[in-house]
Parts: C-alpha cells; sequence; structure tokens
C-alpha cells in the first residue's frame, strides 16, 4: 500500500527531538501561549520575512481572525476563489461579510488576475487569494488592483509553507498572511494549529486580542474575542520541524519531477509549476479524463489516491444561500471534475512513484475499455 501521506515516515526522521521538545513543555507547567508560543511566532514570522507572527488554533480562525482585524464585517464584500478548501469561505462567511467570487486560472488552479477587477464594487473590502495545492498565486497584478481600490490582501497560505514569488516568500506579499498547522501540511502540528503573519503592528495587535478573549488585562475585555490560542506542546513540535520545512519541500518537489517524466506519456495532465514561484507541492494534483474511474481503479489497488476538491464552494449545499449556479466559474467547475490527488510526501521513494505511475497507466487503460 502507497498512502497519499505518510506521517509516519516523517515522524521516523524526527521523533525524538519532537519528544524532547514535548517533554520540555510538559515539564516547563506553561501550556497556553507562553514561551514556546512566542518563540515559534518570531521563528515563524522571520522565516517568512515578516515582523509579526501570532499563533492560533487553526487555519481557519487565522483567517477570521484577520478579517476581523482589518474590520470586516456585515455590509463588506470580500473577494475570493470558489476552488478552495470551504474553509476560505468559511472564515468570510463568519464575518457577516459577503463572498464574491472570481474564476480560477486553468493552469495554476489559483486566483485568474485577468477577472478580478471586473468584481470589484464600492462595498468590497479586501481579496483572499489562495496559494493551492503550494503553488503560489499570481500576487503583483492581485496587489495592483487591491491598491487601486484600496482594498486589503490577506493571502490563504494554508497549503503554501515555504513557497515563493519572483523570489519573496510566500506570507510577505499581501497585508497579512494565514497559515494552517494541520498535520498533514508540509509543516504540520501533532494536532491543531495555525498562524497569523503581517508587517502592520495595529494587525497583529488587534489578532493578538480577539485570539484570547479580547482582554488586554485579565478579566478587562476591550474587544468581543474569543479562545483561538496556538497551544505550547503544538508550538514546540512546530519549532522542531520547521528547521527541516527547506529540506523536505526540496524532497517533494524532486517526488514532483519524478511524477512529471514518468506521467509524460500518458493521458495525464501534470500540474503546472509557474515561472513566477516556487511550487512546494503540498498537493500533487493531475488532471485525468474519467476521475471517478480512475480513482476507484487506484484506491483497488491500494494507492492511496484522492480528491482534492470534488465540487467547488459554490456549489456546495450550505452555501446555496451565496446565490451562485452552475456554469458561473467554468474553470473552478472543470477542474472540480478533473483533479486526482496522487501520493506526495518528501520521504516517497523513486520505487513509490514508479508503482504510483503503473497503477494511474493502468487504471486509464481499464476505464476507458
Amino acid at each position: 500500500m502507497i498512502p497519499l501521506i505518510d506521517l509516519k515516515a516523517q515522524y521516523d526522521t524526527v521523533g525524538a527531538d519532537i519528544e524532547a521538545a514535548v517533554v520540555r513543555v510538559l515539564r516547563s507547567g506553561r501550556y497556553a501561549l507562553g514561551p514556546e508560543v512566542e518563540a515559534f511566532e518570531t521563528e515563524f514570522a522571520d522565516y517568512c520575512g515578516v515582523q509579526h507572527g501570532i499563533g492560533v488554533q487553526s487555519g481557519t480562525s487565522a483567517l477570521n481572525l484577520a478579517l476581523r482585524a482589518c474590520g470586516i464585517g456585515p455590509g463588506d464584500e470580500v473577494i475570493t476563489v470558489p476552488f478552495t478548501f470551504v474553509a476560505t469561505v468559511s472564515a468570510i462567511v463568519e464575518t457577516g461579510a459577503t463572498v464574491r467570487f472570481v474564476d480560477i486560472a486553468p493552469d495554476s488552479f489559483t486566483l485568474d488576475p485577468a477577472r478580478l477587477a471586473d468584481v470589484v464594487t464600492k462595498r468590497t473590502k479586501a481579496i483572499v487569494p489562495v496559494h493551492l495545492y503550494g503553488q503560489p498565486a499570481d500576487m503583483d497584478p492581485v496587489l495592483d488592483v487591491a491598491r487601486a481600490h484600496g482594498l486589503t490582501v490577506i493571502e490563504d497560505a494554508a497549503q503554501a509553507h515555504g513557497a515563493r514569488y519572483k523570489e519573496r516568500p510566500v506570507g510577505s506579499l499581501g497585508d497579512m498572511a494565514c497559515f494552517s498547522f494541520y498535520p498533514s501540511k508540509n509543516l504540520g502540528a501533532c494536532g491543531e494549529g495555525g498562524m497569523v503573519v503581517t508587517d502592520n503592528p495595529e494587525y497583529a495587535q488587534n489578532i493578538q486580542l480577539l485570539r484570547n478573549w479580547g482582554h488586554t488585562d485579565r478579566y478587562h475585555h476591550v474587544v468581543v474575542g474569543g479562545n483561538h490560542r496556538l497551544d505550547a506542546v503544538q508550538a514546540a513540535v512546530l519549532r522542531v520541524k520547521l528547521r527541516h520545512l527547506d529540506h523536505w519541500n526540496t524532497s517533494r518537489r524532486a517526488v514532483a519531477g519524478q511524477y512529471d517524466q514518468r506521467l509524460a506519456d500518458l493521458e495525464v495532465t501534470t500540474p503546472a509549476a509557474m515561472t513566477y514561484g516556487t511550487h512546494v507541492y503540498h498537493i500533487y494534483a493531475v488532471r485525468v479524463a474519467r476521475r471517478n474511474a480512475v480513482l476507484e481503479a487506484l484506491n483497488a489497488r491500494d494507492i492511496g489516491a484522492a480528491v482534492h476538491y470534488p465540487s467547488p464552494v459554490h456549489l456546495q449545499p450550505a452555501y446555496d444561500d451565496l446565490g451562485y449556479a452552475n456554469g458561473q466559474f467554468p474553470e473552478s467547475e472543470r477542474a472540480a471534475e478533473e483533479v486526482l490527488s496522487l501520493p506526495m510526501y518528501p520521504e516517497l521513494s523513486e520505487d513509490g512513484v514508479a508503482e504510483v505511475t503503473a497503477a494511474v497507466a493502468d487504471a486509464i487503460a481499464s476505464v476507458a475499455i
């Protein structure tokens, strides 16, 4: 069996250091926020090339608090893409703001800047481009539109730890950026975690308040906040893993290169690495005809393929009230019908890639009969 992701293989390489870090926290007696979280916030902000990092409990919390920190609320509009994990949209909806969608570019799976300006209205307050699958969105034209209209740009970098855009780290491009440290991410915790990074001290201060019940002193609450804290155990784990992130991303690119070569002669469209950036392949998503049948054939051979994502958000029942219909975002809808995620993790061997690609060839042949 070849899994979609193998977290045990990663643990085998860093497990001793993780265990030592966890024991250090347990012995400290400081479990919620505290010095371990502060150290990770500084280290990750430095890694992203920005001044401030604010650890929170999840990537979804990061997005929601970033939106609230810049004043997004009822009556406002926020632009993002429909082809993303639902958390991107959920975080906007939870502020009371209205979601406005822009379709993706078919080669990058990220926001199509050519369509962006047409969606901006007088009520638009922010843009949330998504660096999907580890591929940076094309940020310069997004920022041009944002600056022309006075809009805040919040990067959804939940899948793009270590990616770069024109030699600049993802996370340093917009006004704020939001990361998830869900265990399967390129930089993953042993549980939940997230972070907002920014160069804006006011946004940073607002998020610090919002993540911890809105209090400046104990029992003195100046804004309506909540419990969105990053815990110290997760911060300690992430500090260990951060030291390995660049190496792991290099390994992911090597695995992607092997896939590209072995799939070149098959009826598969391999992911495009855009020339403006450095892809970190959180997910290796190909396009293939008869996707569901191919997926079923691969799973029958114990190949841990999956689909990210089988339906764009505007067609999800939970978001019917947004008022969008089938056919409005054709590139997102076509991607949802065609994308297939193949196993991807830094420890995947060349023999493993060969086994997966042979199974893909057999699956395509079998469903064509």
